[in-house]
């Protein structure tokens, strides 16, 4: 028997010039901790005769990270945040995401920060709040 459960699974940011030592990411939410949005590595064309060509092209990997308002993990993306909006320049990260269950490991490079959520919604409970990371690298390994 299997299981592919996401409650062990261990998240590791460094952010250039802030945060050196790789900071353990806790705090997610409930439903969705996280997700990467598909990436588009291909060019597809079709000329006049009816003929398909096709091209491998590069392309980023978009992350977002959900967390509970109420978490430290949000305090190290407002820090991220805010240290961008002091110098007005973007900070790249680096970073690893283990899975035990599944016995994955992917290692993430190069990656900026490209939204956040400010505020958390104020519903009956505070809203889970979102972050995302575009990394220009998403590497996959196993275990072990």
């Amino acid at each position: 028997m299997s299981t592919i459960t996401s409650a062990n699974s261990i998240f590791l940011l460094s952010v250039a010039t802030l945060f050196s030592v790789p900071q353990q990411i806790e705090g997610f939410a409930a439903d969705t901790a996280w997700a990467t949005d598909a990436v588009s590595n291909g060019k597809v064309v079709l000329g006049v005769d009816g003929k398909m060509s096709a091209g491998w092209v590069p392309h980023f990997t978009v992350m977002t990270i959900t967390l509970q308002p109420d978490q430290s993990g949000v305090e190290i993306f407002n820090a991220w945040a805010l240290a961008e909006e002091a110098i007005r320049e973007k900070l790249y990260a680096d970073g690893s995401l283990t899975i035990p269950s599944i016995n994955k490991k992917y290692v993430l490079s190069n990656g900026v920060l490209t939204s956040y959520q400010a505020i958390s919604d104020g519903l009956t409970t505070l809203s889970p709040m979102a972050f995302k990371i575009t990394w220009e690298s998403v590497m996959p390994s196993l275990l072990g």
